[in-house]
């Protein structure tokens, strides 16, 4: 084998390895764009889900709800005014 096949050989195996590695590098981007999706559209529920669970919280610790289970389930009741007293520290 002479020497100029020897170099057109190896340029040969060089120019295949580097077109698997391209074909390699391509897959692996593609596989982790795949995941990069699945993973922002779980945030997006994530996110969604807190703004739901949010309302949920403001809504069950608004004062007009705690005063009405107070009157309706403790029998809890306004006290007059006069019987209101101030401590001054």
């Amino acid at each position: 084998m002479s020497g100029r096949s020897l170099v057109m050989l190896l340029l040969a195996v060089a120019v295949m390895g580097s077109a698997l590695g391209v074909v390699y590098a391509k897959y692996q981007t593609r596989k982790l764009f795949v995941e990069l999706q699945t993973l922002q559209k779980i945030r997006d529920e994530l996110n969604v889900e807190w703004g739901q669970l949010q309302l949920e919280q403001s809504t069950w610790g608004t004062n007009a709800r705690v005063e009405g289970i107070a009157r309706s389930k403790l029998d809890m009741i306004m006290p007059p005014v006069g019987a209101v007293v101030f401590v001054k520290p």
